[in-house]
């Protein structure tokens, strides 16, 4: 069934922020688990309802874009005074470090995997969960900092002059993608190594960039002595390039940021007599895909909010984010929980897989729900959330 709408502002606007937290109530308690039991541990299932926890297949990356969604509540949390999910629950923040530890324990008691994408999004994460601690005037004991010593040596590693430049995407080093290249480049920039993300940057322009659309295909590998390209377009590849843009600045950056979004506007839409001109991003799927269009809606954000770009720029950018979490929004229905699946509810919001769908379509009544899906609804009304 649908569920209510209560989250409209005193002007008749929604209340992004109201809705955000709705969408991290859903993902906390009905996906949130404590890691074998253990206290003080919390990880997210990958699928709900199933009685396999912890034993689902393991999807570390979905797990490191739920720490920055729970940074993004945490964000919130210091701003308005109240923790999304009530005075009696963790704060956001203090989720987010339970995670961060339990990642640790979940992956064999190290943060290093065989993907270098993987690594890259948990430091990124991680960085932001620093930043919040430190606005609430409360720092780490070192944890976060011992995590970024022991994955910034991968990035390095990974980043070579094979192929001219880029970032492999996995250890076994045939192939380097969008997917690496560019939260590595993110990171670097946000660790004071701008230099080392310019060159990944112009590497993912000379070699990636597909200049008709203006976007950037999926990654490059060598085969019988050959450059051949993996010529698929996804949506979160522009997101994290766009980021590392706008991270570094500069004239030709933001040039080439402001393209880029101009570019997912005409090419990343969806188009149809239902869209009502709205600019409403392409979903992808489930699996993986399901938090594609998510992490392109984080760095939009980011290009909405960003003074060095044009009016123009800013005002797409701001309906890229809006028109995509209206949509998802919209789309929305409601679960009846039993009390043995959640602590204190007896409902949670089930987001669709595709922006353009309702939920009832792409996941009918009965059917299992995916993590990344939910996770990249949440990530959407966070980013709405921050839009003036």
């Amino acid at each position: 069934m649908s569920a209510p709408d209560t989250s409209q502002g005193t002007s008749g606007t929604p209340d992004w922020a109201a809705r955000a937290d709705d969408a991290a109530r859903s993902v906390t308690r009905y996906f949130g688990r404590r890691l074998l039991f253990l206290p003080g541990t919390l990880l997210a299932a990958s699928i709900r309802p199933s009685k396999r926890f912890p034993f689902q297949p393991w999807n570390y990356w979905w797990q490191a874009h739920y720490v920055d969604c729970l940074v993004d509540a945490g964000l919130r949390e210091l701003a308005s005074g109240s923790r999304f999910d009530g005075r009696d629950h963790p704060s956001a923040g203090r989720l987010a470090s339970r995670l961060v530890t339990s990642i640790r324990l979940r992956n064999s008691l190290r943060y290093v995997n065989s993907y270098y994408d993987d690594m890259a999004w948990l430091a990124l994460a991680t960085l932001r969960l620093d930043g919040l601690a430190e606005r609430a005037n409360k720092p780490g004991r070192g944890r976060n900092a011992r995590l970024q010593k022991s994955l910034s040596p991968q990035f390095e590693s990974a980043s070579t002059d094979d192929m001219g430049g880029g970032t492999f995407w996995s250890t076994r080093r045939d192939f380097k993608n969008t997917p690496a290249t560019a939260p590595v480049a993110l990171y670097f920039a946000r660790t004071g190594k701008p230099q080392r993300a310019q060159d990944l940057l112009d590497w993912l322009d000379a070699t990636l960039f597909e200049r008709t659309r203006g976007l950037y295909l999926d990654g490059a590998r060598i085969q019988e002595g050959k450059l051949v390209l993996a010529e698929e377009i996804y949506t979160y590849n522009q997101g994290p390039v766009l980021g590392a843009l706008l991270e570094l600045g500069g004239a030709a950056n933001l040039a080439r940021a402001a393209a880029l979004v101009g570019s997912v506007a005409e090419h990343l839409t969806v188009h149809g007599p239902d869209t009502q001109g709205r600019l409403v991003l392409r979903g992808e799927g489930t699996g993986d895909r399901g938090l594609f269009s998510g992490i392109l809606v984080r760095y939009l954000a980011l290009a909405a909010e960003d003074m060095r770009l044009s009016a123009t720029t800013r005002t797409t950018a701001r309906r890229l984010v809006l028109d995509t979490a209206e949509a998802l929004w919209a789309g929305r229905t409601v679960r009846t929980v039993r009390r043995d699946e959640a602590d204190d509810d007896d409902g949670w919001l089930v987001f669709s897989t595709e922006p353009q769908r309702p939920a009832a379509e792409t996941y009918p009544a009965g059917t299992a729900v995916e993590l990344s899906t939910q996770l990249q609804a949440w990530m959407v009304l966070e980013a709405a959330a921050r839009v003036r």
